[in-house]
């Protein structure tokens, strides 16, 4: 009889966020996952000296890694010499791999936020009255600022920071995935209020858009999360997608959508190990 997989599960249950409590939805994640696997919890600092003894290793509420990119880099770099299966797979083009996706897509033409690297590529923004700065490689909103047309000029001239229009939208919706398959949707009908979220239910044309980045991105497995703005002509431009570790909000959903994402999760993580003897 094949033994069950071993799952090291890196989350920081310490990890404090505004508005909702990153700790609560990996304690229920795990309790759930523990019938299928063998699991065991670690903080993300200490993934890389533990995860020799594991099968998987799933990477959920870690934290931005802005805070300990060096381990972080460390983590990427030995799982890869060791061929260490991840969840998600190291191989994510988008928040994964910072956020040089936003201006690469923008200059493809998808449907993303307009966003550049530079002051001195303003002349590719639609002109507007204010503009977002965020840094590349930040997170949960992390270094993000509003400024004035004016105060653009008195950035630093580097390409460490994207610059974004401020965009006059109606609400922000979320989609989220797993492996290519969409579970469910959430929006937060107040703008001001990014983390009240509410069920949605997508349309036809919204599904192909999230399914659009969700192909771009090609990962072969593993959970992502598609956000998007709703502009005032109607249209969906994407804000970011989350394909490390996103929060996944299971707490607003309705028992059986929560069942549901757990099954086809638990599905996809035993599918994502290589078969054991």
């Amino acid at each position: 009889m094949p033994r069950r997989p071993r799952v090291l599960y890196v989350t920081d249950l310490a990890y404090q966020a505004r508005g909702r409590r990153y700790c609560d939805e990996d304690i229920f994640l795990t309790s759930r996952l523990r019938s299928a696997f063998d699991l065991a919890l670690c903080h993300p600092l200490d993934a890389t000296a533990l995860m020799d003894g594991f099968d998987v290793v799933v990477v959920r509420n870690s934290g931005p890694v802005l805070g300990y990119q060096e381990a972080y880099a460390a983590f990427r770099a030995e799982a890869l010499a060791r061929g260490t299966t991840v969840y998600n797979p190291l191989t994510g083009r988008a928040d994964m791999a910072g956020k040089q996706y936003l201006p690469d897509l923008t200059r493809a033409g998808h449907p993303v936020i307009p966003t550049v690297e530079s002051a001195a590529d303003l002349d590719r923004l639609p002109e507007a009255g204010a503009y977002v700065v965020k840094p590349k490689l930040g997170a949960d909103s992390m270094g993000l600022r509003v400024v004035s047309p004016a105060e653009l000029h008195d950035l630093p001239p580097n390409h460490a920071l994207l610059i974004q229009p401020h965009i006059d939208f109606t609400y922000e919706v979320s989609f989220y995935f797993v492996d290519r398959t969409l579970q469910y949707s959430l929006y937060a009908p107040d703008p001001e209020r990014r983390w009240d979220l509410r069920p949605y239910e997508p349309t036809t044309a919204d599904r192909a858009f999230a399914r659009h980045f969700i192909d771009w991105n090609a990962l072969p497995y593993g959970i992502q999360r598609v956000d998007a703005c709703r502009t005032r002509e109607g249209a969906l431009l994407l804000v970011e997608l989350e394909d490390l570790n996103p929060y996944l909000s299971l707490g607003l959903l309705d028992e059986a959508t929560r069942d549901a994402f757990v099954t086809a999760m638990t599905e996809s993580v035993r599918e994502a190990v290589t078969p054991l003897p």
